[in-house]
């Protein structure tokens, strides 16, 4: 079966950001810089520095991102295009999660139980990146 694995896209916050999910989530960051792959030896310093990929197991799944490199034509637009989308294994990591990356974030949903039986709720990170996130009650 095929897995699906979230890529996201920044205007050169990558390392922080998933830092700051690291500091949330757990796992095991790796991040490749820009500086280091072939044919890059023209970029400015700056753009050296900035995330060519970073990956971040997540239980099954990883997140995935890099920054955008204008000098090379790649231009981040933000939208509300995407989500990611996290299943927590109680209540209480959902709660300590949603908290979390809500710090300097944005609310659009509170945590609350939901009409179709799920611990729900969603927000948009000091990033701009959207979250939901979703505990099922029935599965637990």
């Amino acid at each position: 079966m095929a897995t699906i694995n979230p890529y996201l896209n920044f205007n050169g916050t990558t390392e922080a950001a998933f830092t700051f999910y690291q500091s949330i989530l757990g796992g095991q960051l790796n991040i490749m810089k820009m500086g280091g792959a072939p044919g890059t030896e023209n970029l400015s310093e700056a753009d050296k520095n900035l995330v060519m990929h970073a990956s971040l197991p997540i239980g099954n799944n990883v997140l995935m991102a890099s920054d955008c490199v204008e000098s090379m034509g790649h231009k981040l637009v933000p939208g509300n295009y995407a989500y990611v989308s996290l299943s927590p294994d109680s209540r209480e990591e959902a709660d300590r999660i949603f908290n979390a990356l809500a710090d300097g974030g944005e609310v659009e949903m509170p945590l609350a139980d939901m009409f179709w039986g799920d611990y729900f709720g969603s927000l948009k990170d000091k990033f701009g990146i959207l979250w939901m996130i979703n505990f099922n009650n029935a599965s637990h």
